[in-house]
């Protein structure tokens, strides 16, 4: 396999490693009611109350006030379905770096200032929301675990217009 290829395989493997996690991520936006109920249902029938019992009032919180929400607003949840086909929307503009990396390198680098903005929004919107800041550093490894794999790519690009 030449050299160029072989770049060409790793990048697509990245992206569509990133595009999997941005769709998985966007996907569970639309469903939270029941997957809240769903997690806080495991999480006790796995003891964690007892281990890491601020992390079961977290979720028990959440949980009422999705419950409560959707029981009397349930409008406002239309914003994390707008949340999930946003997610959805950007995954499907990484099929122009998987069709052609070096000329569309930009979608990419998008996708990291993307991740460099999940930081402050979550260490502004975080407190002035309530949001524990444990809970707020669960946030920003979104941004910073996502834009690993897309600094990986970028490399990789940057040396497959090289060649």
């Amino acid at each position: 396999m030449s050299d160029r290829a072989a770049l060409l395989k790793g990048i697509r493997a990245w992206l569509v490693f990133f595009v999997v996690c941005l769709v998985l991520s966007g996907a569970t936006a639309f469903p939270l009611v029941h997957e809240l109920r769903w997690a806080e249902s495991l999480l006790r029938s796995l003891s964690v109350p007892e281990h890491l019992p601020g992390l079961m009032h977290w979720i028990a919180r959440v949980r009422q006030g999705l419950d409560a929400t959707d029981a009397e607003y349930p409008f406002v949840l239309y914003g994390t379905d707008w949340l999930a086909f946003a997610h959805l929307v950007i995954a499907v503009a990484f099929w122009g770096p998987y069709r052609d990396p070096v000329r569309n390198i930009w979608v990419v680098e998008f996708g990291m200032i993307a991740c460099a903005g999940v930081v402050p929004l979550a260490l502004v919107c975080g407190p002035v929301r309530g949001i524990p800041f444990w809970w707020t550093v669960v946030d920003l490894s979104f941004g910073v675990f996502g834009v690993l794999p897309l600094w990986v790519v970028r490399r990789k690009i940057q040396r497959l217009a090289a060649t």
